[in-house]
């Protein structure tokens, strides 16, 4: 008989425990984080109706999922989580209570093309809240975004903040109102394309040389978040688009009530540049980038909507959220070394009889540290010292507990630390203690 070559779909990622240690550890800080703020869990299915899921997506979303049909059932995976959010909220309007703050972390899956770094199958990390038009809670999403990106220690970062309203005002100034959307999309991309392409785009959907040039000069307005709100007021008096001039006044709002709520102004700017592509952005939008990493793009992104269940509810339903692509990030955090995996156990601490007559001592001492919340491998191998000790090595476990017959006489244990190879004798009474000071629980 042949053997069937062991192999998995492109785009569909997997791990070895090394790495999914790592990555579990950036869901649970994650999760965390969400909890902390009184975020709720939420999961929808995998599979949904295609009916439902697919009543506001366009040519290019239906290009790009995976759709099947089963006896008399027309299905398709999610490719987001935000359109199930809105069905959910549609479905159980009359049992959620509003403000309703959810999160919701799992798999997507889009049919695209597989890359480095571009996934068929991924993890994201969503949070909104629904029913709200709280600039507050605007100015919170930077701050959980903050939390989150400082526990995950993976260098300096920074949120771009901008509002819908101030760009689609400003399109109104020029006259492009009519064309908005696609002017919106060129702006998008615009780290991502040459100043000439850029150029080139605009003037495809026949925008005139003045207009470029005032739109070119608009967006890429700096400084501080002073300097450029004291421009954009400034601008505001001139502009005779009411749409500009609400823009103006919520990031104004956002941006006081985000030093309100005490975080530093060197973690957040306004960046004109930043649109999001999405159609149902109404307001507020952000991004976050890597200080030392732009290549990576955006790490973290949302915003403000109007009504996110319009297609499934008359029941006005304003909201505002954020998502995290981790599999992504995963990936790109490990492609620079911002994170390295050394770890092939949740285990942090091994114990070995030296022989077959320790072996009942040593499940006792086992159970009493995985009841304390050390986890904790018991390695019955017969195999000589060096070879427990290497496989100590190979999982990247920093202690490793000895018992032997002379161990058993003199109730102690011999304490081997695989970081620094200092080996020490205490008693086995002391050791829940020892070992819970040095892991630091």
């Amino acid at each position: 008989m042949s053997l069937v070559k062991p192999r998995i779909p492109s785009g569909f990622p997997e791990y070895l425990p090394a790495e999914q240690i790592e990555f579990n550890r950036l869901v649970n800080i994650v999760r965390r984080v969400y909890e902390e703020y009184g975020f709720s869990p939420i999961d929808t299915p995998d599979l949904e109706l295609s009916e439902v899921l697919l009543t506001k997506s366009g040519g290019e979303t239906e290009q790009q999922i995976y759709r099947f049909i089963k006896g008399s059932n027309d299905l398709t995976m999610r490719f987001d989580l935000t359109v199930p959010l809105a069905r959910y909220v549609a479905q159980h309007e009359s049992e959620l209570i509003f403000p309703f703050r959810r999160y919701h972390i799992g798999k997507v899956h889009r049919g695209e093309r597989a890359q480095a770094g571009r996934f068929r199958e991924f993890y994201q990390c969503d949070i909104d809240v629904i029913g709200s038009n709280s600039v507050a809670v605007d100015a919170e999403m930077p701050i959980v975004i903050n939390k989150i990106f400082e526990q995950f220690d993976i260098g300096e970062f920074t949120v771009h903040i901008n509002n819908r309203k101030i760009l689609n005002g400003f399109f109104e100034f020029l006259g492009l109102s009519n064309i908005s959307k696609d002017v919106l999309r060129i702006v998008d991309k615009i780290d991502k394309i040459s100043a000439n392409s850029f150029t080139e785009e605009l003037e495809q959907l026949g925008l005139s040389a003045d207009q470029i040039t005032r739109l070119r000069e608009f967006i890429n307005i700096n400084g501080s978040k002073d300097v450029i709100l004291n421009k954009l007021e400034k601008m505001s008096l001139d502009c005779k688009s009411d749409q500009f001039k609400q823009g103006v006044k919520e990031i104004g709002l956002v941006v006081k009530t985000i030093r309100d709520f005490g975080l530093s102004d060197s973690r957040f700017m306004i960046d004109l540049r930043i649109a999001r592509g999405l159609d149902y952005y109404t307001g507020t939008v952000y991004e976050t980038t890597l200080n030392n990493h732009p290549e990576i793009g955006s790490i973290c992104s949302g915003g403000r909507y109007d009504n996110l269940a319009s297609h499934y509810t008359k029941k006005y339903l304003p909201g505002v959220g954020v998502s995290i692509g981790l599999s992504r990030l995963f990936y790109k955090l490990c492609e620079i070394g911002a994170i390295k995996s050394t770890r092939f156990s949740s285990a942090e601490v091994v114990v070995m009889p030296i022989g077959s007559g320790q072996i009942t001592a040593s499940v006792k001492i086992a159970e009493k540290l995985r009841s304390i919340g050390i986890n904790t491998i018991l390695y019955t191998e017969e195999n000589n010292i060096r070879k427990k000790l290497k496989y100590a090595d190979k999982m990247g476990l920093e202690w490793v507990v000895l018992i032997g017959e002379d161990e058993l006489l003199t109730e102690e244990v011999m304490l081997k630390n695989m970081l620094t190879g200092e080996s020490i004798r205490i008693k086995s009474v002391e050791l829940d203690s020892f070992l819970l000071d040095k892991l630091k629980k």
